[in-house]
């Protein structure tokens, strides 16, 4: 039964249409809907709405449905909308009159986002981590071939002679800033809104939110029950743009390593069990992993810019159309955690070829460092990058 049912049946199409992929996506935040609810029920409890045994009862049932969660036993129909309507049926059915009691103080409005929040922070936290093994695996390759000479590039022409370690080190420091945005995002989400219900307070009810705030381990409430419903799509987009930036990160890098890795350059092989082949050309060795890390850096920004289009004009307070706001957010932590990972094994296995990188450092590559020599003798840098830049364009022009 829907949690709003008035005694008169929506009309079938309307239904479907309105539950959209709920049923399927909220299959992700039904174990976080249970863990706020557990939350909210020891609330209850202290505020005198449930008795002890009440709350025992609901407690425990809500660590039985979380069991048949993790067991992919938990289903949810179109005419159940969500996981918040499938779990408060369930514990009206099996805990009775307590089971009746559990939406006192709250709405699904504030319920979504309260188990929107614990999953992206616990998703935030799982990130950080896939993160810090890249960014162990970039140091360990960087410690590797940190001497190795390589030419570096500025307007895709050989430029100044580098080492792989600088190259490498580039990632890492474009992962250290990625991780300060991480952090920056993670404390934007660490508020709790439960309690705020559809963006409004409880009204008259005594709810104690600083109590469920610290029992969730969040930082702390949510004070404006409006802005918490504003919050939604706005925070969600933070986490996307936070994704984009480590996928920019990533593009960067599977960009050159695709490059790099071509007959032409050749200063980079990747072994054949990490790239696919041609159907039809048998000595093909194809580099779709990196070719396809290199593409989602675009399918996450065009997520962000999907999510700022929907929330963009809406009137304060929820709107349905923030519902379509999940899908976007879910679709791009697979993507990221995938790439990320991907990334890492690819770090790992490639190998950089001395030899090649060696051979592309040509003598042209060595006038910046011929003009900074007669500069160091006190020729005036002008005159020095006139006369360096006049040998060498004779010689190649």
């Amino acid at each position: 039964m829907k949690l709003w049912y008035k005694n008169l049946e929506p009309d079938k199409m309307v239904e479907r249409f309105t539950a959209g992929l709920d049923p399927f996506l909220d299959l992700r935040l039904a174990e976080f809907d249970c863990i706020a609810s557990q939350a909210h029920a020891r609330m209850l409890w202290k505020i005198g709405i449930l008795t002890s045994e009440e709350m025992e009862s609901l407690v425990n049932e809500l660590d039985h449905i979380k069991k048949e969660i993790n067991n992919g036993k938990f289903v949810i129909g179109i005419d159940q909308e969500d996981c918040h309507t499938v779990i408060e049926n369930w514990l009206t059915q099996k805990c009775g009159e307590a089971g009746k009691k559990i939406h006192t103080g709250r709405s699904r409005n504030d319920q979504i986002l309260t188990a929107l929040r614990l999953y992206e922070k616990q998703s935030l936290t799982d990130l950080k981590a896939v993160l810090g093994k890249l960014r162990e695996t970039l140091l360990m390759a960087q410690d590797k071939y940190k001497d190795m000479p390589m030419p570096g590039y500025t307007h895709m022409q050989r430029a100044m002679p580098t080492t792989v370690g600088l190259w490498l080190g580039s990632f890492i420091e474009s992962l250290d800033d990625d991780f300060i945005l991480l952090d920056a995002v993670s404390s934007l989400i660490n508020k709790s809104p439960l309690g705020t219900a559809a963006g409004f307070g409880v009204p008259i009810l005594e709810i104690d939110i600083e109590m469920t705030s610290k029992d969730l381990g969040f930082l702390k409430p949510m004070a404006n029950p409006i802005y918490a419903q504003m919050s939604r799509g706005k925070l969600e987009s933070s986490i996307l743009h936070l994704l984009s930036q480590v996928l920019y990160t990533l593009n960067k890098l599977a960009t050159d390593i695709m490059l790099f890795a071509t007959y032409e350059f050749g200063f980079i092989s990747l072994p054949a069990q990490l790239c696919t082949g041609s159907s039809v050309m048998p000595q093909k060795k194809n580099q779709d992993p990196v070719e396809l890390v290199r593409a989602y850096y675009h399918v996450i920004v065009a997520e962000e810019q999907k999510v700022k289009g929907i929330i963009g004009n809406l009137p304060s307070g929820y709107n349905r159309d923030l519902q379509l706001t999940k899908e976007p957010l879910f679709k791009s932590l697979d993507v990221t955690f995938d790439c990320v990972e991907i990334m890492t094994l690819i770090v790992s296995q490639m190998q950089l070829k001395k030899n090649k990188l060696t051979k592309a450092i040509s003598p042209e590559m060595y006038a910046t460092q011929e003009t900074y020599t007669l500069v160091k003798q006190g020729v005036p840098f002008r005159e020095a990058y006139q006369k360096i830049g006049k040998r060498y364009r004779s010689k190649f022009h």
